[in-house]
């Protein structure tokens, strides 16, 4: 934002950003699958998360009040922060009435498909702000803080505030994309499509990496080990799992 609006009281605003990406990964034994699954359930602990996500809440300018974080078993973390603006000072009766519209939150799904010995690890993220913060500047930091071959992500401004002469406004920054906040060197890697309504303040954007390497792919294992006709099931099944989670529904 260029200018600080003049509002008549607090900025009622509220922006909610949900950040979902999947990684996929060929482990060809049941044992590497689990093993896989362990890799991944350890890289992305509830502590590494939680550095994410002050990471994040320091970039949007926001301050932590509180940190609540769980590891799961068999595999999986959440991560819950509630946040301020750093000009809001939570006291008394007024605090919950604020913190449950500003919050980040993160989970972890790791999974395995039965059949073709593809593993995904999917991470949800949500970062919901009452005010003038968005979180839409830190999608560089989430994308790159994630190995991440599939992405969608959501955005909505909800609600009125008003500025001194009483007119409601409805948005308080210009948005006509998501991929507006994205790097090009970023966008150049991936497929992308938005779904916009305009009318309504919702935006839409999924992304799915165009180039895929086999090795990048493939757990325990040397993609010279593979004869030619394995290493091609192995990226035609990668491909459709892919593609059917880029589109939302299965196609094959």
């Amino acid at each position: 934002m260029s200018e600080k609006l003049r509002l008549y009281g607090f900025n009622n605003l509220t922006k909610a950003l949900s950040f979902n990406i999947y990684d996929v990964c060929y482990a060809k034994t049941p044992r590497e699958q689990r093993d896989y699954i362990a890799y991944i359930d350890e890289q992305y602990n509830s502590e590494r998360l939680t550095s994410i996500l002050t990471t994040l809440t320091d970039m949007i300018g926001a301050r932590v009040l509180n940190i609540a974080k769980q590891d799961y078993e068999p595999q999986g973390a959440s991560v819950t922060i509630l946040i301020a603006e750093g000009s809001m000072i939570p006291a008394g009766e007024t605090q919950l009435a604020h913190l449950d519209k500003s919050h980040v939150t993160v989970h972890t799904y790791p999974e395995y498909h039965p059949e073709t010995s593809l593993a995904t690890f999917r991470v949800d993220i949500d970062v919901a702000t009452c005010g003038e913060i968005t979180p839409l500047s830190t999608l560089d930091y989430l994308i790159g803080s994630f190995d991440s071959d599939i992405i969608t992500m959501d955005y909505r401004v909800r609600g009125f505030t008003r500025d001194v002469n009483g007119k409601k406004l409805f948005m308080d920054h210009k948005v006509t994309s998501i991929q507006d906040y994205i790097s090009p060197d970023i966008l150049r890697r991936y497929d992308a499509v938005d779904v916009n309504m305009y009318g309504v303040s919702l935006y839409h954007t999924r992304m799915m990496l165009k180039e895929v390497d086999l090795q990048n792919y493939l757990f325990k294992t040397d993609v010279y080990e593979l004869p030619p006709k394995t290493r091609l099931e192995i990226m035609n099944n990668l491909r459709r799992e892919m593609i059917e989670i880029f589109s939302g529904r299965n196609i094959y």
